[in-house]
């Protein structure tokens, strides 16, 4: 859970009675001020942000990771979602009609949370999609996260998450999927110079934007992103049979490719980020992937 300046809620209220001010559950200057003297004395990073290393340094990490129950809601069909949202403000509120889904992956950790948490503290403005995807780390050690999904804003909200592109609706009228992953892999590596476990690796029959060896989506997210791209496409009424379900079928791997429907928001349906930028990796052809869209 990150806050700050703007964030409001019960964990806010808990962050006050422990810096020993009005709990009134809202992140103001007062709160701000507040939690940069408590860094500045513990020799934190002094920037008002109460993230993961504030909450620990607080021994208040434990009580806000742990108790998800009243995060969690149950669905039709056995899903279970989890809301871990965005501070307010970095995001913006729907409703509005959604049209599209576009499939991402992040190109970072397997920690949905910590994905989240990113998102919120940086300063690009509000980038971000509805859900998130955990996966396996990179070293193939932690498995906690694999196949864990949460929503980071309520959904008919939106997020920044395709930059330039053709429509600019389709940034307000889409709802996103980012799932963790690093991407492509050069000689048994990251793009940041982390090894990638051998069985998280796998090598494409073709080359795809300039990459044979990529880190694998696994079986359980492929298996869960499946399940939510069918709750989307039944809560939103977007038909995600169309778009890159039907360039896959017409072109093989090559579906995955730039595309100019895409591009200008001509096909309403299902997409991946690749299908709209040129200069994108995600996501990339796994032949476990394509098979999981053609049984859509």
């Amino acid at each position: 859970m990150l806050l700050k300046k703007g964030s409001i809620g019960n964990e806010v209220k808990l962050l006050q009675e422990f810096l020993n001010i009005g709990n009134d559950g809202i992140f103001g200057s007062g709160t701000e001020k507040s939690v940069k003297e408590w860094q500045t004395k513990n020799g934190l990073l002094v920037d008002g942000i109460v993230g993961p290393n504030t909450w620990k340094a607080m021994g208040l990490d434990e009580i806000v990771t742990t108790d998800i129950s009243e995060r969690v809601t149950d669905l039709d069909g056995g899903l279970l979602i989890e809301q871990y949202f965005l501070p307010k403000g970095e995001y913006l509120l729907g409703p509005t009609k959604k049209e599209y889904l576009f499939l991402h992956h992040t190109a970072g950790g397997h920690n949905p949370y910590q994905v989240v948490d990113m998102w919120g503290r940086d300063t690009r403005g509000r980038i971000a999609t509805e859900f998130v995807l955990g996966g396996i780390s990179s070293n193939g050690k932690d498995h906690k996260h694999d196949g864990r999904l949460i929503q980071c804003f309520p959904a008919g909200s939106y997020g920044w998450h395709l930059g330039k592109c053709g429509s600019q609706t389709m940034h307000t009228n889409s709802v996103g999927i980012e799932v963790c992953n690093y991407g492509y892999v050069v000689n048994g590596k990251n793009y940041v110079g982390s090894t990638i476990e051998p069985s998280q690796i796998v090598t494409l029959p073709k080359a795809f934007r300039g990459h044979k060896t990529w880190q694998r989506y696994t079986d359980k997210q492929i298996e869960v992103l499946k399940n939510w791209i069918l709750f989307i496409a039944e809560r939103d009424e977007i038909d995600v049979r169309k778009g890159l379900v039907e360039e896959i079928k017409k072109k093989g791997v090559d579906g995955f490719e730039f595309n100019e429907n895409a591009y200008y928001g001509k096909v309403k349906g299902m997409w991946t980020h690749t299908n709209t930028r040129k200069d994108k990796v995600d996501m990339f052809p796994q032949p476990e992937l394509i098979d999981m869209l053609l049984s859509l």
